[in-house]
């Protein structure tokens, strides 16, 4: 099978996107991933070496993935990264390589990652408070993260994008604040409702919806929906503000969840396969890969696809990992 073959499950959606996690470590232990003390982290001979994500990506690629985003924990603390995405742009020059970040490590980054390929940079921020910055990363400082932030733009990186997570009565009356500092630096904010990840956190008194992230919007009128094609249309439903100029993001994961056009598989930091971020199940790709057998592991894909859950609603045990899945 060739480059522009179709990965198709069981629903008729074609598989287009895949996450990867490189590492399950992570320099910040925010409130919604994981505990206080972190996770046990995973000894570093059972993660994917670099050699082994490529030739990964070039079998997915093969099989009809057009974007890899390459995610964590934090993916930055992993040494070698930015050259392995660079390395992994010119051997796959037809993918589209993304990266997410919590920019903590960005700028001393920001000028090998504008040269190294990436169509496009994530990254997240829940407040620009630095009292809560520091509750909900529990040893993260905002200083650095801006500091992040402003030399990736600097250097000159397309498609930044920041991922707020919004939580009520903790950052919600922040979104003028975070739009503005958005908007200062020509990038776009994406609102996200708060999922139901971490056991003991999420509340629904906590959880606000779409709509009413809307309707709450500075100049709430004045906004008003942008059509995405198909082909282009990721999670986010994108509104632009007649009077501002100003766009933004909103990603409806809980209230009008997306799973009728999921397109995204992960893969984690120990080389398995999930086909929804929720279904516990996972198919280890691993030994597949260390054997170097290209035919077994494409069975093995195409026979995980083909069991993708039609929707994380029909999942009861949600519980997951993030640091060790990405996002």
């Amino acid at each position: 099978m060739g480059i522009g073959a179709e990965l198709k499950d069981s629903f008729g959606r074609k598989l287009t996107y895949l996450r990867v996690s490189v590492t399950d470590r992570c320099n910040y232990r925010c409130l919604y991933c994981m505990p206080p003390e972190g996770v046990k982290c995973i000894p570093h001979a059972d993660i994917l070496r670099y050699e082994e994500i490529k030739f990964l990506c070039g079998i997915f690629c093969e099989m009809g993935i057009e974007k890899f985003r390459f995610t964590g924990g934090e993916p930055l603390v992993r040494r070698g990264l930015v050259p392995f995405l660079k390395e992994l742009h010119n051997e796959l020059p037809q993918a589209k390589i993304a990266l997410t970040t919590n920019a903590s490590l960005l700028s001393d980054n920001a000028e090998a990652l504008a040269s190294s390929g990436i169509s496009a940079l994530n990254i997240s921020l829940d407040t620009l408070n630095p009292e809560r910055f520091k509750e909900i990363t529990r040893i993260g400082t905002i200083d650095k993260v801006i500091e992040g932030i402003d030399a990736a733009v600097d250097a000159g990186i397309e498609n930044i994008k920041i991922n707020t997570v919004l939580i009520r009565g903790f950052n919600d009356k922040e979104i003028p604040a975070i739009l503005k500092f958005a908007e200062e630096r020509k990038i776009v904010l994406r609102l996200i409702e708060f999922m139901p990840l971490q056991d003991g956190i999420w509340h629904k008194n906590s959880f606000i919806s779409g709509s009413e992230i809307l309707s709450n919007m500075p100049c709430a009128d004045g906004w008003r929906e942008v059509k995405c094609s198909d082909k282009n249309r990721g999670p986010a439903q994108y509104y632009e503000n007649d009077e501002t100029g100003e766009r933004i993001g909103i990603i409806t994961a809980v209230s009008n969840h997306f799973c009728s056009r999921c397109n995204r598989l992960r893969l984690s930091a120990l080389g398995n396969l999930r086909t929804c971020l929720f279904n516990p199940e996972e198919t280890p790709l691993k030994d597949l890969v260390r054997n170097g057998d290209a035919e077994k592991l494409r069975a093995a894909i195409y026979d995980a696809v083909a069991r993708k859950p039609r929707c994380w609603n029909d999942i009861r045990d949600g519980h997951i990992k993030m640091s060790g899945i990405g996002g």
